[in-house]
């Protein structure tokens, strides 16, 4: 298995402007602020030119940890059995401890999607369940946004193989990173100029929402109607957004959506996936679910439904939704026609709801409200959140307001 990338096949110039992205528009890092960084053991180029805008913005400290694919392996092949009830709790502790006293957070994305596809089911489940507790208090700052925090990807060969299984590894490390700078908007001279302009026509989608204050989604289509209600005093988010230290980042990049959070008890009707879920590696493909109060009552898959059914036995609230999102069927994303086997590009491709956690940041004073405050306007609380694809070219979207009058807001997939 290899490692690390051939970097001298990537364009130079495009990695260091993804790494100045990820450093001015993903995080907005401030003078004197730290920086803890995730990533693959093959994202070390990223992470080096990262690390080095950082610091010529001012970072404090830059701290990075590193995952190796063929250790996690090593884990599933030879670790006694107890070892998947376990998880570094004394690393995510750090972690929310870090977060507490302002760090900002970057995790480069890029881990081969199916690297335990061949493992025992059982055990990727108890060691996901072990970690996403253990992870609880730092998933809490962030997802409550206490501080700016970002996501950006790398071509590690492993996955780059798995988008492109007919190309060399070279070339497909290749083709993976030009497409992941053609969706990062780093493939132009001006990449944060591009990244301003984009910010600005989310935000008039979501202050078009905001306007209307919808009581519910109406999604119709093939295999598909579904009435998502909103979550009372929610508040649409997309782009920047600003985290309570005050600093405006953009959490995603590529980003093509605009969200807010469901009501986890006013979910009905029935949905089915139009792009396959790729899940620690299982990909989960015709995902059909039925919803009865906020709640999924039955849930089949053509493939990986074990492992679905898994992941909506993690706890109470994975059964419920925490996000709502919509994007155009004509995102730069979809129009590439690949399937990333990626959530952070995937659901850039289409409209998606998410199962589990919801994000605080979607309430207004979101900033302001307590965990009881949240669940109390129908936000839901969960180890997990999971983003899987719901939208395509043949779905409609209604906003159906508090009296019950509709207005359109997607057609075939595109905005109204």
């Amino acid at each position: 298995m290899t490692t690390s990338a051939k970097t001298t096949s990537i364009d130079s110039a495009k990695l260091d402007r993804l790494a100045e992205v990820a450093v001015k528009i993903g995080l907005q890092l401030q003078a004197g602020q730290d920086l803890l960084i995730t990533a693959p053991l093959a994202a070390l180029p990223l992470v080096r030119r990262i690390t080095e805008h950082a610091y010529k913005a001012g970072a404090g400290l830059v701290t990075s940890f590193y995952a190796d694919e063929e250790a996690t392996l090593m884990r599933y092949r030879h670790a006694p059995a107890e070892s998947f009830d376990h998880a570094a709790t004394w690393l995510f502790e750090g972690m929310a401890k870090a977060f507490s006293s302002n760090t900002a957070r970057l995790a480069i994305a890029g881990d081969n999607p199916m690297l335990l596809s061949a493992e025992d089911p059982e055990k990727v489940a108890r060691a996901n369940r072990a970690t996403s507790k253990a992870y609880q208090p730092a998933l809490e700052k962030i997802a409550g946004f206490d501080v700016n925090w970002n996501i950006v990807s790398y071509p590690n060969p492993s996955w780059a193989k798995q988008v492109f299984p007919d190309l060399s590894e070279d070339a497909a490390v290749v083709k993976l990173a030009d497409a992941i700078f053609a969706a990062s908007r780093v493939d132009i001279d001006d990449p944060v100029t591009a990244w301003r302009e984009h910010n600005a026509v989310l935000a008039k989608r979501r202050e078009w929402l905001n306007g209307l204050n919808f009581a519910s989604l109406h999604f119709k289509g093939p295999g598909t109607d579904l009435v998502v209600g909103l979550a009372d005093e929610h508040r649409w988010q997309g782009g920047a957004s600003t985290a309570k230290n005050g600093i405006t980042c953009n959490p995603n990049i590529p980003t093509e959506e605009v969200f807010t959070t469901p009501h986890a008890s006013r979910v009905d009707g029935h949905v089915s996936s139009t792009k396959p879920l790729s899940h620690q590696g299982t990909l989960i493909e015709d995902i059909s679910v039925r919803f009865e109060g906020g709640r999924i009552v039955e849930a089949k898959a053509s493939r990986g439904e074990e492992v679905f059914n898994k992941v909506l036995n993690t706890d109470d609230g994975a059964r419920r939704l925490g996000e709502v999102a919509l994007v155009p069927h004509s995102s730069p994303i979809s129009a590439s026609g690949l399937l990333f086997f990626n959530t952070l590009f995937d659901e850039n491709a289409a409209s998606h709801i998410a199962l589990g956690q919801c994000y605080s940041k979607c309430f207004v004073n979101g900033d302001t409200l307590s965990a009881e405050e949240v669940a109390a306007r129908g936000g839901n609380k969960s180890l997990i959140h999971i983003d899987w694809m719901i939208g395509s070219g043949e779905i409609d979207v209604d906003g159906v307001n508090a009296d019950g009058n509709t207005v359109p807001v997607m057609r075939r997939g595109e905005w109204a």
